[in-house]
């Protein structure tokens, strides 16, 4: 869905389709009808955004076979609905059985991590719409924090360097812009705006940039405003935003808020849980303990962890759990929605656009507890498009109005 803010942005609004498991160029496609299309439909939109997640295999034949793109462009122009950033965050494998802290292999010292980054660019270039202004791809913020031996760093920095040369490149060739943006999260080298001022600070502010996420956000209890002005200060640029809820226990010592966060704690994804203590200010920037804003955060890299005793319960804990948008836990559980309306505030709310693409990504619905789990297609269907006329409702609030689409649903057969 595309919006314009006031100062005269078009803003894209999309769903990140990591959600999906497909790792082929044809089950891409089938979600594309199975899926994506029916959320469409279901929000009344003309044209619907979707960052597609494309797996390394997938972005192989995309590179290899100049058809393939054009065949998965004209799918997604047949069926209402358009591309303009790319999550190329998860390499493989995103929906094995446990996946935990492999989705941050290869990482940004591998130069597979580059030459991934740079296919998806490449496609991503062939996928855009002609009016789009330009695309984005997701990338994650440089490795996780451990082995991040001697060395590391500068190796990354060369790898970020060749990055934006080779973005360069591509614009001139293709005539489409592409950037990247590294996007912080708890326990990795990057888990915050501080650390991304530090690590990411004299980029080229022109390819690179932030991806922020704003569950991230929440569970490393940053202030939206203090963050933007932080990167801002260090001259990255928003390049993308994944709006996303975090989960949260105001009480984690009461019983029933455990049983209920102990309904969370599976074994697929990495839950990095965190707690900001009252009354603390000065803490380390090493490990899982960082100064952020006023306090001090501290956590543990998985929630089995902090349940099992390894985190203070003497105040509220926020879990990395992509929380449904529009869809509160049963209490003593709540969400952290308000720090997302708040940041969207920050972002899109005043007389100029921070940023331009905002993509939902709730990628856990199918490990979210039994009772609140979608059962069939049609059921995540529904809830995708409910957090879709969440984030919608929410653009209006901040004054964006509706913007007419390019693409419009064709019946013709797609080549």
């Amino acid at each position: 869905m595309r919006f314009r803010h006031g100062d005269g942005t078009t803003v894209h609004l999309a769903y990140c389709s990591n959600v999906h498991q497909a790792e082929d160029l044809d089950g891409v496609v089938r979600q594309l009808a199975s899926h994506a299309e029916p959320v469409r439909e279901a929000l009344g939109a003309d044209l619907l955004g979707i960052g597609l997640w494309l797996a390394r295999d997938v972005v192989t034949e995309l590179s290899a076979r100049p058809g393939a793109v054009r065949r998965l462009r004209a799918e997604l122009t047949a069926r209402g609905l358009e591309t303009v950033t790319l999550n190329a965050f998860p390499y493989e494998g995103f929906h094995r059985e446990v996946v935990k802290k492999d989705v941050y292999l290869p990482d940004w010292t591998d130069p597979a991590r580059l030459r991934y980054t740079v296919d998806c660019a490449r496609v991503l270039a062939g996928l855009l719409p002609d009016d789009a202004r330009r695309g984005s791809v997701s990338t994650l913020p440089l490795a996780w924090r451990t082995p991040w031996p001697a060395g590391a760093r500068d190796t990354a920095r060369r790898a970020m360097d060749q990055l934006a040369s080779q973005l360069g490149e591509l614009e001139r060739e293709t005539g489409r812009t592409i950037r990247v943006g590294f996007e912080p999260e708890p326990g990795c080298v990057v888990e915050n705006t501080v650390q991304a001022a530090r690590e990411l600070g004299g980029l080229d502010p022109e390819r690179l940039g932030i991806c922020l996420d704003t569950c991230h956000l929440a569970v490393q209890f940053e202030n939206p405003a203090q963050a933007l002005r932080r990167l801002a200060d260090a001259g990255l640029p928003v390049v993308k935003v994944q709006a996303s809820s975090a989960l949260q226990a105001d009480d984690p010592a009461d019983p029933a808020a455990r049983r209920a966060l102990a309904g969370f704690a599976e074994p697929r994804f990495l839950h990095q849980t965190r707690t900001a203590p009252p009354g603390t200010g000065t803490g380390t920037d090493t490990g899982t303990g960082t100064d952020t804003d006023t306090r001090t955060v501290i956590g543990v890299d998985d929630l089995p962890d902090a349940l099992a005793g390894g985190l203070d319960p003497g105040s509220p804990w926020r879990v990395h759990f992509h929380a449904p948008l529009h869809a509160a836990p049963e209490p003593p559980l709540s969400t952290t929605t308000t720090e997302l309306t708040v940041a969207l505030r920050e972002l899109l709310g005043g007389p100029r656009a921070v940023c331009d693409h905002v993509e939902v990504e709730t990628y856990t619905w199918s490990v979210l507890p039994e009772q609140l789990r979608p059962q069939d297609r049609e059921g995540l269907v529904a809830g995708i498009a409910a957090e879709l006329a969440w984030s919608r409702d929410r653009f209006g609030e901040l004054g964006l109005v509706a913007a007419p689409g390019t693409a419009r649903p064709r019946k013709e057969p797609v080549p």
